[in-house]
């Protein structure tokens, strides 16, 4: 297949913008596979995997963007050029709307709005931690999505947010709710008194859609960055967000959502927690561990456990209560999973989870490991359950699909379903497989219409692997533009059993395939 490549000398786009420049190229006809980046030298050795890494591309600098598409046919490729050249400068048209405010630097934004309170940066990693500064130094709270940052920029930024009370989110955070504005990718949930802070950018979405969906609602989600737990940063920012949202007259109950956080880190969250006089309900996935001496905490195993614990505690009533009403549910499901087991065949034995979150995928393996034994993940909770070759997946296998493997230069897969969409019927094929575990996360920043770009795949799945199960956890809320109870009865429509969140689809997978 011809590969052809673009190089637009010294412009710069943020890495949103160029997901979606690299999602509209993958949907053109004749294209199978494209990447637009910015020619570092980690995005060109990312992307010389998959063939889309050109002469030109080598000699491009970091300051360049690069499109390289990979067709059919010398025209197809041509098109797609011709494609990508339009989007990129209608992008940049775009920022030359008559009327509308539009400021150099932060000093000039600042100056020209009053009010303003919080930074949302998207810029180069290299450029990102000079300009939180800044934003810092004017006295505004920082989202940083942008990812590529140092650890010493990193730790140097929250210091100084902490010293001002500000927030410094990031950087690589991705979801934030803050005086009810979802940030980054995020759900339109219930205003409310829960509030939620942590690194896990879709754990974040979990939690604050499963409240939501009990009826209650969110008074604000700090997203912190990836490395805020680890004992270099020092949990600096999850402890500024505890602390603000111990004051905040709205929450009546704060969560934390993570992975174990290190042992430094983790030593600071709980003697900060002790402090606090409101219920704190924690889950750090992956650990058992409790705090029987810490009246306040609250632990939960999984992410829809912490949001139902919060509901409950947030109504004044006993978090006791959780159990029993998890236990209903899984009897709920059980008419359902029969009805899949029944379809079963002898040669039905696998598993493969196919994730875009890598919160999802973790809790997955998480809770199934110790239900259908090892399973391989380029993801491992053990290492020597290490895919060789994330694409060929073997035995019981979850991949989160989020990692950088599959998203340097090309749209993460909760906006373009188009790989998942491929390894959907590629595992449909596979007699030996029994089950496919999906996530379809909605809200702003992801995929508009799911139901459109995967009902022809999963139709597809069913007619070529008549005893296939495919289990779809949909985090999301009715408000969310996509509506989630109408995206569920769609689903439900194509044969897929849809579910409310990530640990009912688990539960449902592990019980259809345990062993007798």
């Amino acid at each position: 297949m011809p590969v052809k490549t673009l190089i637009k000398k010294g412009l710069y786009f943020d890495s949103v913008s160029l997901m979606r420049i690299a999602q509209k190229l993958n949907s053109l006809p004749g294209i199978s596979d494209s990447a637009v980046i910015m020619a570092t030298k980690e995005n060109k050795n990312i992307i010389s995997s998959s063939g889309l890494l050109s002469e030109e591309i080598k000699k491009a600098s970091d300051n360049d963007l690069a499109v390289a598409v990979k067709a059919d046919s010398e025209k197809s490729a041509v098109q797609a050029l011709s494609e990508a050249e339009k989007l990129l400068s209608g992008k940049k048209e775009n920022k030359e709307i008559s009327g509308s405010l539009r400021a150099c630097d932060i000093s000039q934004a600042v100056s020209m709005s009053q009010g303003l309170n919080l930074a949302l940066i998207s810029v180069n990693g290299r450029y990102a931690a000079d300009i939180a500064k800044e934003a810092l130094e004017k006295g505004l709270n920082t989202m940083i999505f942008s990812d590529n940052v140092p650890l010493e920029k990193e730790i140097e930024l929250k210091k100084i947010g902490a010293k001002k009370n500000l927030l410094v989110m990031g950087p690589d955070c991705g979801t934030a709710i803050i005086n009810g504005a979802p940030l980054g990718f995020a759900n339109k949930v219930n205003s409310g008194s829960i509030g939620v802070v942590g690194p896990s950018g879709t754990g974040i979405q979990e939690f604050t859609c499963a409240v939501s969906n009990l009826g209650a609602g969110i008074s604000q989600a700090v997203g912190t960055g990836t490395r805020d737990v680890k004992d270099e940063v020092g949990a600096l920012t999850t402890i500024e967000g505890l602390k603000m949202l111990s004051q905040d007259p709205r929450t009546r109950v704060i969560a934390i959502v993570s992975k174990p956080p290190q042992k430094k880190s983790l030593e600071k969250i709980i003697s900060f927690v002790k402090k606090i006089k409101k219920p704190v309900v924690t889950v750090f996935l992956g650990s058992s561990q409790e705090y029987p001496s810490v009246k306040n905490i609250h632990t939960a195993k999984n992410l829809y456990e912490a949001a139902l614990k919060a509901y409950i505690l947030s109504k004044g009533e006993n978090p006791h209560l959780v159990k029993e009403r998890m236990y209903n549910e899984k009897i709920a499901l059980a008419e359902r999973i029969k009805k899949e087991k029944a379809k079963k065949r002898e040669y039905s034995k696998y598993l493969r989870g196919l994730f875009s979150g890598g919160t999802f995928a973790s809790q997955a393996l998480y809770l199934l490991q110790p239900v259908l034994g090892p399973i391989y993940s380029n993801i491992p909770l053990s290492p020597e359950f290490k895919l060789k070759n994330s694409m060929k997946l073997e035995k019981n296998s979850i991949i989160d699909l989020g990692e950088d493997e599959f998203t340097f230069g090309r749209p993460h897969p909760m906006i373009d379903y188009s790989l998942r969409k491929k390894m959907i019927a590629a595992q449909a094929l596979n007699k030996d497989v029994s089950v496919i575990l999906l996530d379809i996360v909605l809200g702003y920043g992801s995929n508009m219409n799911p139901l459109a770009e995967l009902s022809d795949t999963l139709k597809e799945a069913f007619k070529a692997n008549p005893s296939l199960s495919i289990i779809a956890a949909v985090t999301g809320t009715d408000m969310d533009p996509q509506n989630k109870k109408e995206l569920m009865k769609a689903l439900e429509d194509t044969g897929v059993m849809a579910l409310e969140n990530n640990y009912a689809a688990a539960f449902a997978a592990g019980e259809i395939l345990r062993k007798k």
